[in-house]
């Protein structure tokens, strides 16, 4: 379609997609500890949930949050809260030994699930819909290309994640190595929800 800029797109997508954020660091995390095979239903459920997200968002949730924005505030509150059980679930994680099949990554539904709660994904898709979309052509076409594109361009950059991960593990077979590998990574995650706090309606006391 000639009224979308394939080329910025696929250039927003890429570097919105491989720098940190909650995705990646809990697939970086996964990676390391479960290795790549154990954390591709987690991968495949942020490479397909989020392109779908991008599509209800562009399609009519904007439109609903629009009108009521405390449903967005609310969303927000949750995924910060649901952001802090996992950072805490991380560091907490019992250290066991790398071949142990015992532990449990997250799966496909909760991975795409999450990200309504995710306020990186939140920033992406509602960013891409505005940045990229034009008034000259079929609106709803427009969002299913720019989701196939971040289906496309984006899942690459959220393997190298797990990548990277998968290659840490062979650093962390120590369990204090591994233990602090997992601390390190709940510390990101709970960085990561500085943006999102900033902009939560918190009250304001006095005056």
């Amino acid at each position: 379609m000639q009224n979308l800029d394939y080329y910025s797109i696929i250039l927003f997508v890429i570097a919105t997609c491989v720098t940190p954020g909650p995705n990646n660091v809990m697939l970086m995390s996964s990676g390391a500890n479960f290795g790549m095979g154990r954390t591709i239903r987690h991968l495949a459920g942020i490479n397909i949930g989020f392109p779908l997200m991008l599509v209800a968002v562009g399609l009519g949730a904007g439109a609903i949050f629009r009108q009521y924005p405390w449903l967005q505030d609310g969303l927000k509150v949750i995924g910060a809260v649901y952001l802090l059980y996992l950072a805490y679930q991380i560091a907490s994680a019992p250290v066991v030994d790398m071949d142990d099949q015992s532990g449990k990554p997250l799966g496909f539904a909760a991975a795409a699930l999450f990200q309504w709660v995710n306020p990186k994904a939140w920033v992406m898709a509602v960013g891409a819909v505005l940045a990229f979309t034009s008034p000259l052509g079929p609106f709803s076409v427009q969002v299913l290309l720019i989701a196939l594109l971040f289906f496309l361009f984006g899942s690459p950059c959220s393997l190298l994640w797990v990548f990277f991960g998968q290659y840490l593990r062979r650093f962390l077979t120590r369990p204090q190595c591994l233990k602090a590998f997992n601390i390190t990574m709940s510390l990101v995650l709970l960085i990561s929800l500085i943006p999102v706090l900033r902009g939560l309606p918190f009250p304001q006391w006095g005056s």
